[in-house]
C-alpha cells in the first residue's frame, strides 16, 4: 500500500519546522504497521526489529489489542482513579497474577519515566530516607528524577544544577554497591539488563547479593523492568532469572500493547502509600487498561515468554556462529540482543535499513535488537542475514 495523502518530503519539512528539535530522525516516514513489519509512505516494507523502542511486544496492530481498544473506545475512554472502574480492577488482578512473590500494590501511570519517578517517591515514602544509589551506564528516563538516575553525561549535563544527588557505582560490582549503600540510602536502582547502556545483563550473583545487602541495610531494591518486562528476556520479568523479588519494580513499554502506559509495583509487606502523596490524571484510564489486559493475556495464552526464551537462545547461537569480523562482542537475554561493534553503530543501522531491517543503537557502538515476541525463526533469519551482509 502506497500512502498518497502527503509527500514524504513534505512530512520531513513540517516536522523539522514545527517539531521540538529534540530528536535525531531517520529520513523515513513510517505510516503503517502489521505484525513484525512496518511500511513507509512509498510502500517500502521493513522488518521492525525495534518493536517501536520495545513497545510493540505483540507486533503492530495485533488483532486482540486493536479489538480491545476499539471496543473500549466506544464504552469509556477516560476515568480518574478517584472513581472505581471495571477495566482497571481487571488489570490490577491480572498484574498481581503474573508478578512473583508479594508484588501486589500497583500505581498506574503513563510512561517509563513516570514509573521511575513513582518508584523513587514510593521508596522515599516507605523508608523515610533520601539517599539513592544507581549504576554507571544506566538509563532510566529524561524527567528530572529519572534523569538524575541516568548515567550518560550528555543527557545530564544541561540540567545538572537541577538534579537530585545520586551516587553512581559500577554495574555488576557488588563491592562498589555495598560501599555506597549507607544508613540514609532509600533505594538502589538497577536495570535487569542495561538497554541504552549497551545491552549488559545483570549477573545473577550480583542481583542476589544486592537483594541480600538491601535486606541487611533496609534500603529498597528497585528494578527497572521498563524495557525488559513482559517476556522480553525469556521470563515475565528480567529479575526472575536471579530468583529474587525486588521491593519495587518500574514497568512500561510493552504493558500497553502500543498505548502509553506505565506502572510502579511494590511488595505488599511494605503496605500502601498515604492518600494524596502521588497521583495522575490519565494513569489507569480504561482505554489503556483494556489494551494492557489484551496484551498481557495474549502474551500468557500464546506462551510468548517461553517463545522469547527459546528464540532468543537460538538467535544468540546463530549470531555467534557467523564469526562477524565487525563485531567485538554479542550479549543479551531472550529477545533483547546487543552486538558491540568495532566501529560506530550509525552506519550499520543505515545499511541494515537498506536491507529492509530496522534496528536500534545502544550507545555509540552497540547495535540493539528488540524484535516483537511474536517473531518467527524464519523472520529472525531475515534479521540474521541482514546482519551478516552488513557486518561480515
Amino acid at each position: 500500500m502506497v500512502h498518497k495523502m502527503i509527500e514524504s518530503s513534505t512530512v520531513f519539512e513540517i516536522e523539522d519546522q514545527y517539531g521540538s528539535g529534540a530528536y535525531a530522525k531517520r529520513p523515513t516516514a513510517i505510516v503503517r504497521g502489521e505484525g513484525v513489519y512496518v511500511w513507509d509512505m512509498n510502500g517500502t516494507r521493513y522488518l521492525d526489529a525495534t518493536s517501536g523502542q520495545g513497545v510493540a511486544a505483540l507486533g503492530h496492530c495485533h488483532p486482540a489489542v486493536s479489538h480491545a481498544i476499539s471496543e473500549q473506545a466506544q464504552t469509556l475512554v477516560t476515568l480518574h482513579e478517584s472513581f472505581y472502574n471495571d477495566r482497571r480492577a481487571e488489570l490490577l488482578a491480572l498484574l498481581d497474577s503474573i508478578t512473583p512473590g508479594d508484588l501486589s500494590h500497583f500505581f498506574l501511570c503513563n510512561s517509563g519515566a513516570e514509573a521511575i519517578e513513582g518508584a523513587l517517591k514510593v521508596a522515599k515514602l516507605l523508608t523515610g530516607r533520601s539517599g539513592i544509589v544507581a549504576a554507571k551506564r544506566a538509563f532510566h528516563g529524561r524527567t528530572t528524577g529519572a534523569l538524575s538516575m541516568t548515567w550518560t553525561p550528555k543527557y545530564r549535563k544541561p540540567f545538572q544544577d537541577w538534579l537530585p544527588s545520586v551516587q553512581h557505582v559500577a554495574f555488576n560490582n557488588i563491592a562498589a554497591a555495598r560501599e555506597a549503600i549507607a544508613e540514609g540510602t532509600a533505594a538502589v536502582m538497577v536495570e535487569s539488563v542495561q538497554g541504552e547502556g549497551g545491552v549488559h545483563p545483570a549477573e545473577i550473583e550480583y542481583l542476589q547479593a544486592l537483594r541480600q545487602h538491601c535486606d541487611k541495610t533496609g534500603a529498597m531494591l528497585i528494578i527497572d523492568e521498563i524495557q525488559t518486562g513482559f517476556g522480553r528476556t525469556g521470563k515475565w520479568f528480567g529479575f526472575e532469572h536471579a530468583g529474587i523479588v525486588p521491593d519495587i519494580v518500574a514497568l512500561a513499554k510493552a504493558i500497553g500493547g502500543g498505548l502509553p502506559m506505565g506502572a510502579v509495583c511494590w511488595r505488599a509487606a511494605h503496605g500502601q502509600i498515604a492518600r494524596a502523596t502521588h497521583g495522575s490524571t490519565f494513569g489507569g484510564n480504561p482505554l489503556a487498561c483494556a489494551a494492557a489486559i489484551a496484551t498481557i493475556t495474549t502474551i500468557r495464552d500464546e506462551s510468548l515468554v517461553e517463545r522469547a526464551e527459546a528464540n532468543g537462545s537460538w538467535l544468540l547461537d546463530e549470531l555467534a556462529a557467523l564469526n562477524l569480523r565487525g563485531v567485538r562482542a554479542i550479549r543479551g537475554r531472550g529477545l533483547m540482543v546487543g552486538l558491540e561493534l568495532r566501529g560506530r553503530v550509525t552506519p550499520a543501522l543505515k545499511a541494515m535499513q537498506e536491507c529492509g531491517v530496522l534496528a536500534l543503537p545502544a550507545g555509540l557502538n552497540t547495535l540493539r535488537l528488540l524484535p516483537p515476541l511474536i517473531i518467527s525463526r524464519a523472520e529472525l533469519t531475515k534479521v540474521i542475514s541482514a546482519i551478516d551482509e552488513v557486518l561480515s
